[in-house]
């Protein structure tokens, strides 16, 4: 046996994703580069790791074997690096995050000061979408999600970090007037949707329910950016968060048109499991953010309160 830690990262990581396509994207690799290495590990076994049944990969018995041992191997591998740092008086470990799409647009902010007080921190991030965000919690994989729906079916502590507010959004070679439309509106425009199981969309939906919008929806979308560049093109209008269309307000490439009713608020949450032993990392996190939370608001998104 001659594998390296980085293939057994690899493979972990294709096991968890089941797609070697959505592995290259949570580790930033080339699909050939992950699909090279899983080659190289599946070499060292006599025994099929994986299999390929029309276009999607399937983990055997075995490879769920391996897979369970890599993470064993990994594991230790983190602790002696912790246990390193730890002689130095160091705070250690890692950090583990699983957060929403638009998510990705907050939570840096939040922990980048942290991270460089305790260089001995290690951040996981994974971006997804809400429904494989719950499935993390609940699972006990991660440490804290960031959410702006709470979940109905978990019991979760929270803290609340900061405001979400939702417009509606068209291109910005679209001619609108300033003066706020009446709901009528969604019967002349087509909308564009985030996929089932995205948060974005779970609030767009109640929304509409409650107020009666004539909606017609044009077409569904996987990524808050995917949607986005649609409505940039002019393929139609979204109901999208302010806190990921910043840029492309300011350079014009959307405009936020005037509906009487918005925006849709709501507010990002910190969450966990309710009840959670949280590592000493987690700990130290959680007493950070309830010191310099406010300051993180005012420094870095004070825009915000512009619109």
């Amino acid at each position: 046996m001659n594998y390296t830690i980085n293939q057994l990262r690899i493979f972990l990581k294709i096991t968890q994703a089941e797609s070697i396509t959505k592995a290259a994207e949570a580790l930033h690799l080339s699909q050939p580069a992950v699909s090279i290495q899983l080659k190289k590990f599946q070499k060292q076994f006599e025994i099929p790791l994986t299999e390929i049944v029309g276009r999607k990969i399937f983990i055997t018995d075995f490879g769920k074997e391996v897979a369970e041992s890599a993470e064993n191997i990994l594991d230790q591998a983190y602790a002696l690096n912790y246990k390193t740092q730890a002689h130095k008086g160091q705070l250690t470990g890692r950090l583990k995050f699983s957060i929403v799409s638009t998510a990705k647009y907050i939570m840096p902010y939040f922990v980048s000061d942290f991270l460089r007080q305790n260089s001995g921190v290690e951040l996981v991030m994974d971006v997804t979408n809400k429904v494989s965000v719950l499935q993390s919690l609940e699972r006990n994989e991660i440490d804290f999600s960031l959410v702006s729906v709470l979940p109905e079916t978990l019991r979760v502590d929270k803290i609340e970090l900061m405001q979400n507010k939702l417009f509606l959004v068209g291109s910005g070679n679209d001619k609108f007037n300033k003066k706020p439309y009446d709901k009528s509106i969604f019967e002349t425009i087509p909308l564009i949707y985030r996929e089932y199981g995205s948060g974005t969309r779970q609030t767009m939906e109640i929304y509409v329910k409650q107020n009666k919008l004539p909606v017609h929806k044009k077409m569904e979308l996987t990524s808050n950016e995917a949607v986005k560049q649609a409505v940039i093109a002019g393929l139609g209008y979204s109901i999208m968060p302010l806190i990921g269309i910043k840029n492309e307000l300011q350079n014009g490439e959307l405009q936020i048109i005037p509906v009487k009713g918005f925006p849709i608020e709501s507010v990002w949450n910190l969450i966990w499991m309710k009840g959670k032993n949280h590592s000493p990392v987690a700990s130290a996190f959680l007493n950070y953010l309830k010191k310099e939370k406010e300051n993180i608001i005012k420094q870095r998104f004070e825009w915000f309160e512009h619109y």
